[in-house]
């Protein structure tokens, strides 16, 4: 051919570059245009291009995706030495040096699960191989309290980690002595409205899993641990959910208490709840 017209760009051309009809299929669907059999090899060339871009776009992508995660992982992996430090500096009495350490280590656990500061929740460790994780959670913050309780300066400070300190503590076996601690400490802390209100806080609303803790055989186990996490994240939130919260609380310690005289029905309770959990944790 001499002299032709491309039907794409209308420019006049030497000849017309054929392409297949499946060439021309793929084309058009990621160019998002009808693209003719026949066109120039300006367009063809251009066409093949942002097929250039667009791979190299989405690999791009994936690269920083990758990155993104593995900074996360190795983050979380750094928690530990940032409490070990923390802790020692707490034995040796360098409380501003074991702040600087746990607060660092709560900004990792935020980084890590993408929130904004002050906004950790224990629904973030609801993943069973992070519940664990709440235990140190609730310390951290119960060292907190103590260590913004020395300066008036750090009274913002410290009411907020009485607040996440209520949060996270009644998710873990640490409860009842943290609560005794606290009872002790707000009858020397300098703050002692704001350790009041965190007892107030935490002595509220810590509704027991009836039917899971004679199911599991101990209110700390990881399964019921999930399991609270979801009522008082997911379920509480909610009108139906809260419905169904207090019609549970009315009819499970007698459900609970014929668990315990039919022990041979808990193995299959057990799994029935471990299901539950598995779509819960989704």
């Amino acid at each position: 051919m001499s002299n032709v017209v491309c039907p794409r760009c209308g420019a006049t051309v030497d000849n017309l570059q054929q392409l297949d009809p499946q060439t021309v299929e793929q084309i058009s669907e990621r160019n998002r245009e009808q693209v003719p059999p026949q066109i120039c090899m300006s367009c063809y060339r251009s066409l093949v291009a942002g097929e250039s871009s667009t791979k190299s776009s989405g690999s791009a992508l994936l690269a920083q995706e990758r990155a993104r995660e593995q900074r996360k992982l190795m983050l979380w992996k750094s928690r530990v030495s940032l409490i070990k430090k923390a802790r020692a500096c707490m034995n040796e009495k360098a409380f501003s040096e074991a702040a600087v350490s746990y607060e660092k280590y709560i900004r990792v656990l935020e980084v890590v699960f993408d929130v904004q500061a002050g906004e950790l929740t224990p629904e973030h460790f609801k993943d069973s191989a992070r519940t664990q994780e709440l235990t140190v959670v609730a310390s951290v913050f119960w060292d907190l309290l103590r260590i913004y309780d020395t300066s008036e300066k750090y009274g913002d400070r410290q009411g907020l980690a009485a607040q996440k300190l209520a949060q996270f503590l009644r998710f873990t076996p640490i409860y009842p002595d943290i609560l005794r601690k606290a009872e002790s400490f707000s009858r020397t802390a300098k703050n002692p409205a704001i350790i009041r209100t965190f007892i107030k806080a935490a002595s509220e609303n810590k509704g027991k899993c009836f039917i899971a803790t004679s199911a599991f055989g101990s209110e700390d186990c990881i399964e019921v641990l999930v399991l609270r996490i979801w009522r008082d994240q997911t379920l509480n939130h909610s009108m139906p959910g809260r419905i169904f919260v207090r019609c549970y609380e009315w009819v499970s310690p007698s459900l609970a208490e014929l668990l315990d005289h039919a022990s041979v029905l808990k193995p299959l309770v057990r799994a029935l709840l471990r299901m539950w959990i598995g779509v819960v944790i989704r």
